[in-house]
């Protein structure tokens, strides 16, 4: 039997129902619009549809926490939409497609695999069903078109008929007709590009590829010797690692924990700063040699002088992430908070769990699937805690309490990339304009201040755009918003810290006058009196 006949062609042609419509909310959203809540209410109706076209996705707890945790993301992108959010909604969206086919969850490596594998999918997943439904018997497709053609007329015929008369009767219905434009014949490629993305990724989570789904083996990581590796080497590699990581911390130690002061020239910050991205490499390689050289069961996981001797790195290791944040912090002292600083701090808390769940793996024998989904699970809630909260507006108003500017032991007030932040700003900006400032300074914070509002209230003005966070972003800047301020002219400009842009000077080569257009010619000078000797004028 066909998938696209008898009680699967009914649900097939329910599921491309389905996807229609969304691909047409979805342009009715998004089409050469901003983002805003509408991305939520368009994740929402999409969950709705997964849910109405494949109820299986509820019937499994696995699935259905997997559905609540996509409703959720739905509603965080109702508050704040971002690209984290989206993410993370459609991952969940996926694991409640997917998971009803599955047998069981298995590693979460492996569900990494099969979410990109799904997302590929999206790209051929339409184009396949269809070529598949063209490429039907004759007799399982015709006899069904030629039954229905006798059927079509009268309703059609009568049905515009009476669409006709209502629309003579009732002006709603005429009014209706005459908003409604027919597409171009020439359409927006961009549009048909949007189209042609929704209906890929609707179409793939509507009816996930059965290679997605397909069972593998979850245990390939703890399987098989490894080539090389010996007791002696390990105890050998774990001795040298222990000793190096000891000098390391001992520096540490010695001049970051201490405050102790630096040889030659070197600063704290540069300290600080050359060497927490490296540290953060080297323990991640010390995980990775801990993961392939003591497997459980593992000849060298059993001895116990080599157990203790990994405790020990691990420890060490644990030690230098938390020298490498200490370095992080430092840097931001010294200098400014940013959003990608703040997400480097939280790279770090997962590495140092990552390397205390890998110790935990060695001592309790547990098995590589406990120790991918345990990281799997902390990372996911590191994210997810990512998308409620709001970054910028974190950075900004530490950057703003911190600066020296208003007696704070950071660095000067970076009014870039609080400009760069945009809405996020907004009330950092007028908690900054509020402080006792220079007249010039308070000019430029002004100007910042100003082109974050308009923005804000520009995205809050069109429906397509406006988020639940801005409107009470907004909310609190017009109660806090200071009196209206009189700028000086910039003829050609300002700045992104908002001070005004002057144009330098255009060199001329050695020897010449620059030429001054817009200065009148001097007028000829007149001839000169002689002057008269003393002879001539006695």
């Amino acid at each position: 039997m066909s998938p696209f006949t008898s009680r699967a062609g009914y649900s097939f042609w329910i599921k491309a129902a389905m996807a229609l419509l969304l691909v047409v909310l979805g342009d009715l959203l998004f089409f050469r619009q901003w983002l805003g809540a509408t991305l939520g209410l368009f994740a929402i109706a999409w969950l709705a549809g997964l849910l109405a076209a494949a109820p299986a996705a509820m019937r499994k707890q696995p699935s259905a926490l997997a559905a609540l945790a996509a409703l959720a993301f739905a509603l965080v992108m109702i508050e704040d939409p971002s690209p984290l959010a989206w993410g993370a909604f459609w991952c969940a969206l996926s694991l409640a497609a997917l998971l009803p086919r599955m047998a069981r969850f298995g590693a979460a490596s492996q569900m990494a695999v099969r979410l990109f594998l799904h997302g590929l999918s999206a790209i051929i997943a339409p184009w396949s069903d269809l070529n598949r439904l063209r490429r039907l018997r004759p007799s399982e497709r015709r006899p069904r078109i030629r039954s229905l053609l006798p059927l079509l007329p009268l309703p059609l015929a009568g049905g515009a008929l009476f669409v006709g008369l209502f629309s003579i009767a009732n002006p709603l219905i005429a009014n209706l007709f005459t908003a409604v434009e027919l597409p171009p014949p020439n359409l927006d490629r961009v549009r048909i590009a949007l189209w042609i993305a929704l209906a890929g990724m609707v179409w793939a989570s509507l009816r996930p590829r059965a290679g997605v789904t397909r069972p593998w083996d979850a245990h390939v990581i703890d399987r098989g010797p490894l080539p090389g590796v010996s007791v002696a080497s390990v105890t050998l590699s774990l001795l040298l690692f222990n000793l190096i990581f000891a000098v390391q911390n001992g520096l540490d130690i010695a001049f970051l924990w201490s405050g102790a002061r630096l040889p030659g020239a070197m600063t704290l910050a540069g300290y600080a700063h050359r060497g927490a991205y490296p540290l953060i490499a080297t323990a991640l390689l010390a995980g990775l040699f801990v993961l392939v050289t003591l497997r459980p069961g593992s000849e060298t996981a059993a001895r116990p002088l080599i157990r203790r001797l990994v405790v020990l790195w691990i420890g060490q290791n644990i030690f230098l992430v938390a020298s490498s944040v200490l370095r992080t912090l430092d840097y931001i002292d010294a200098y400014s908070l940013t959003r990608l600083r703040i997400a480097a701090l939280a790279w770090m808390l997962l590495v140092a769990l990552g390397l205390a769940l890998i110790c935990w793996r060695m001592l309790k024998e547990r098995s590589g699937t406990w120790l991918i989904n345990t990281n799997a699970a902390a990372a996911a809630a590191m994210l997810s805690l990512a998308t409620i909260v709001d970054l910028g507006a974190v950075a900004a108003h530490w950057n703003v309490r911190h600066a020296r500017e208003v007696g704070g032991r950071g660095t000067h007030i970076d009014l870039c990339y609080l400009n760069q932040l945009g809405a996020s700003a907004v009330l950092p900006l007028i908690e900054l304009e509020a402080r006792p400032l220079p007249p010039a300074l308070r000019d430029r914070v002004a100007w910042v201040r100003i082109g974050a509002m308009d923005g804000l209230e520009t995205r809050q003005a069109d429906w397509h755009s406006w988020t639940w966070r801005n409107a009470r972003r907004l909310a609190a800047a017009r109660a806090a918003e200071p009196a209206p301020v009189t700028l000086p002219q910039a003829p050609f400009g300002r700045k992104c810290d908002g001070s005004v842009w002057t144009p330098l000077p255009v060199p001329y080569p050695a020897g010449t006058r620059s030429p001054s257009p817009a200065l009148p010619s001097p007028a000829p000078a007149a001839p000169a009196e002689p002057r008269l000797t003393a002879e001539q004028g006695r």
